[in-house]
């Protein structure tokens, strides 16, 4: 057994520091387990109020960052067919859905999956408006708005991961 003198005159035997490390270990197990339990969901709630907020500011006029943004995608998405108001209220609509799936658990599944889509809708930006999005000096502020949203498809991988393990049925 190794002993280590201290500056006060004690001296620490190895089998003291195996006490700490257990010690320490034990605590981190019980930290493990607490997180392994309440990660996922609160990832699911978070991103769920992400997307009920975001989709709540598109139903008030002039609001909403990326309402003219929206529109514009909308419009370049259905050649024309979806503008103004309508957009906002479909995208709004779409998020406040997404959200509220997230947040309560129901139906989300389908939650997921009209969050998938809106990930489409939320992207096609970057490829329909790059010329804008890009310049020389790199991502304006928009194109980075858009593109952390790369976290929030990450965390609906997740969070899908978990809801996707249950067969599909009657409860």
């Amino acid at each position: 057994m190794s002993s280590t003198a201290l500056g006060t005159g004690r001296v620490s035997t190895g089998s003291g520091l195996d006490s700490v490390l257990e010690r320490a270990n034990d605590a981190q197990a019980v930290v493990q387990r607490f997180l392994a339990r309440i990660a996922v969901p609160a990832l699911r709630v978070s991103l769920g109020l992400v997307f009920l907020v975001f989709g709540a500011l598109k139903f008030l006029p002039a609001v909403s960052p990326v309402e003219g943004l929206v529109v514009r995608t909308w419009n370049a998405l259905s050649f024309g067919l979806v503008d103004g108001y309508a957009a906002m209220a479909i995208t709004g609509s779409l998020e406040v859905f997404v959200g509220f799936a997230l947040v309560t658990g129901i139906l989300l599944r389908v939650g997921l999956l009209a969050l998938a889509g809106a990930f489409v809708g939320i992207f096609s930006p970057l490829v329909f408006f790059s010329g804008e999005l890009f310049t020389t000096a790199g991502p304006t502020l928009t194109a980075q708005y858009i593109l952390k949203d790369v976290v929030l498809v990450t965390a609906a991988m997740v969070v899908a991961a978990r809801a996707f393990t249950r067969p599909i049925g009657r409860r």
